[in-house]
């Protein structure tokens, strides 16, 4: 695999290729970021991301995790204290995770975001944006219905942030798309340049298939959970034996969440998965791609509910490090 397609894989957008490329070239001393608003305990969302920053180092990359206190503080996720508390609980857990400590810069929001020079530049982008352009760029982060003023003026500060980080490439979630978007059009207003994006995929709600997986609605998977939380979710999780489930009767669309999970949580950091099964059931099975495992599934050779077990197998290996550092964080 080369260093483009390690840098692109498991990811649903590019943005740009051209740009992207010159960045697999040259990877060393280059910057990746994510931020994350600090939220107490890393779920499946979060590790998604953090997956591809760990890729990422693996090509060369430095790593910029920005713990996003302001941002949190504007959504009225707490005060700054507890906010920053939780920050610091968050980073133990991302390096438990497996993010490389040495490879990694984790920044809070507050050490650069109050200075007078991003302010005055903040300003200089409010004034470049309109108020229904920032509302659509916040609508698929921010909860309730009525936007405030302050989460208008959010996506202006992520997209400020990719230049105080001084960062060459930006990841997200697919719900990031807009900011970006938005930050690739007005940053050059203030002389800075238009950020380089990679933007992975949702994962689908877990017992229905269609939407996204929530923390807010609906079952996660997060690092608290004990395995035999994991097992039960798992085992009521949505499993067809296809990726390509039919529509609802209502006509939303559905994806297999265990196909996600096992496509872009398990392979990229396991690379070989073996489902375990009694010999009288044709015993174990080995597979070094997810799209031997998908075509398994689909063909009938792989029940889903053998499919199940591993992945709680898999996801336990996953969350058990960040477990511990949840256990001692809390003692």
């Amino acid at each position: 695999m080369d260093a483009y397609d390690r840098i692109t894989r498991n990811v649903s957008e590019v943005v740009t290729e051209e740009e992207v490329r010159a960045l697999a070239e040259s990877p060393d001393g280059k910057r990746a970021y994510v931020g994350y608003e600090p939220s107490g305990v890393l779920h499946i969302g979060h590790m998604l991301t953090a997956n591809k920053l760990i890729e990422l180092q693996d090509a060369g990359f430095e790593v910029v995790v920005l713990l996003a206190d302001v941002h949190a503080y504007l959504n009225g996720k707490g005060t700054f204290e507890e906010i920053r508390e939780t920050a610091t609980r968050m980073q133990e857990q991302f390096v438990a995770y497996g993010l490389e400590a040495s490879q990694t810069e984790f920044v809070l929001g507050s050490d650069f975001q109050l200075d007078e020079e991003y302010v005055l530049d903040l300003h200089a982008l409010e004034l470049e944006t309109s108020l229904s352009r920032a509302e659509r760029a916040m609508a698929e982060i921010a909860g309730g219905d009525t936007a405030t003023v302050a989460q208008a003026v959010y996506p202006l500060m992520q997209a400020l942030d990719i230049v105080y980080l001084d960062v060459d490439l930006a990841i997200g979630g697919m719900e990031q798309r807009k900011v970006h978007m938005l930050a690739r059009d007005t940053l050059p207003s203030i002389d800075a340049d238009s950020p380089t994006c990679l933007h992975t995929p949702l994962i689908a709600d877990l017992t229905t298939g269609v939407g996204k997986m929530s923390t807010s609605s609906g079952v996660s998977i997060s690092m608290e959970d004990a395995e035999s939380d994991i097992e039960e979710k798992v085992n009521k999780a949505y499993c067809p034996p296809t990726a390509d489930p039919d529509p609802t009767d209502e006509g939303e669309e559905r994806e297999n969440p265990v196909l996600q999970i096992f496509e872009y949580h398990v392979f990229p950091r396991f690379g070989e998965v073996v489902v375990e099964r009694p010999d009288k059931y044709g015993g174990d099975l080995t597979y070094e791609t997810y799209q031997a495992l998908e075509d398994d599934l689909e063909s009938g050779e792989l029940h889903p509910a053998d499919a199940k077990g591993a992945l709680t197998a898999y996801l336990n290996a996953l969350i058990e490090p960040g477990r511990e550092k949840i256990r001692q964080q809390r003692n």
